[in-house]
């Protein structure tokens, strides 16, 4: 931590631009908040996994490997994070927040200290997100090209607590100026090295904010959230896909929060006469949530128990696996084939069918050419 010998500089969170009410309620919204379903309370169960985004490992530091690294004065260095992005090479770098330290009751005491965004941040924004899904809740602004969620602090506590995930007041808006303070680039490792082709935003480039004051005179006083330019890309082009926001938040296991995000976004056709296979290494290499085990049978015996949450929770039926071992028997690599639940498979199918109606339908809307 920083030394407490002068107060911290004040530091103003950014402010959102004025959003004009037509961000609220258009075509291009609409198709990101409407779900294909049978009931109303069947989307209450759904949220949007966004491609590319949900494949960055931007939340696999945790805490006890921030702990490690975190140097004198509370620094944190940047960190520099390989994974593959439907076969190509991306590089993630991550740049920590610093952020002024609160005592129990939320008074600042005028120490500073660097986080990186973990899976306290990662359950925020799945929240935010869904939230986003709500009528005059999410906003897309075309014309200044970005996208977010309006939401009381309350109601983003209540979401988080019905799943399991209670958190303080204190804790969330730590977790916002993580999330507002942190800065994720995303560098194509296959470009040009002196020219690289890189998006560079916090992971919420802009946060509106209610001081503790003005939250107890009015608690639905709301508070704004801007999301990634990735987040808002994928709107855009309608590059996300409906899937089930209940079970990924049911989750205990980071990694198998990760795992289902995977699934969801790669194995589209899932059937069950149609299996899907991960490898052991590419699980370690794109998630990076193993690297905290000193010890390969600890990270296989984590993979299990997510293996086995996500069966509990009604995705997969079955996950076979098969060794691969090279000189003196030494485990190189583990193939994982999965079979999916059949509830599984109907959602994928009904993900495509309205991904696939979305995109007529904005392509309908689209000029034609005479």
């Amino acid at each position: 931590m920083e030394s407490k010998t002068r107060p911290p500089k004040k530091r103003n969170v950014q402010s959102i631009k004025p959003v004009p009410e037509n961000a609220f309620s258009n075509k291009q919204l609409n198709l990101f908040q409407d779900f294909l379903v049978n009931s109303d309370r069947e989307s209450e169960a759904l949220s949007n996994a966004i491609d590319l985004w949900d494949s960055i490992p931007r939340y696999s530091i945790s805490r006890k490997k921030e702990d490690e690294l975190r140097l004198p004065g509370g620094f944190l260095p940047a960190r520099k994070v390989d994974f593959k992005y439907r076969g190509r090479n991306y590089i993630a770098q991550i740049r920590p927040a610093r952020i002024d330290i609160r005592d129990k009751n939320g008074n600042y005491t005028g120490d500073t200290i660097e986080h990186y965004p973990s899976a306290r941040e990662e359950l925020i924004e799945h929240t935010l997100r869904k939230l986003a899904t709500e009528s005059f809740s999410g906003f897309y602004d075309a014309p200044d090209y970005r996208s977010g969620v309006s939401f009381t602090l309350h109601r983003l506590r209540t979401e988080l607590a019905k799943h399991g995930h209670s958190m303080t007041y204190n804790g969330i808006v730590e977790g916002l100026e993580i999330l507002h303070y942190s800065y994720l680039a995303v560098i194509d490792a296959e470009s040009d090295p002196n020219d690289p082709n890189m998006i560079s935003q916090p992971y919420f480039p802009a946060l509106a904010k209610v001081n503790r004051k003005k939250r107890a005179e009015d608690p639905e006083a709301k508070w704004f959230v801007q999301f990634h330019g990735l987040v808002t890309n994928s709107i855009n082009h309608i590059t996300y896909r409906q899937f089930n926001y209940q079970r990924l938040m049911k989750c205990n296991s980071q990694l198998a929060r990760w795992i289902i995000s995977q699934l969801v976004l790669k194995y589209t056709q899932a059937s069950i006469t149609n299996s899907f296979q991960i490898n052991l290494s590419t699980i370690k290499r794109d998630s990076v949530l193993l690297d905290g085990y000193s010890r390969q049978r600890d990270a296989l015996a984590a993979l299990n128990e997510a293996w086995e949450e996500i069966k509990s929770l009604g995705a997969v039926s079955l996950v076979e696996k098969v060794e691969k071992r090279g000189v003196r028997g030494k485990l190189e690599d583990v193939v994982y084939t999965i079979f999916p639940t059949s509830e599984f498979a109907q959602e994928q199918k009904a993900a495509n069918r309205r991904r696939r109606n979305a995109a007529e339908s904005q392509l309908s809307d689209s000029p034609h050419e005479i």
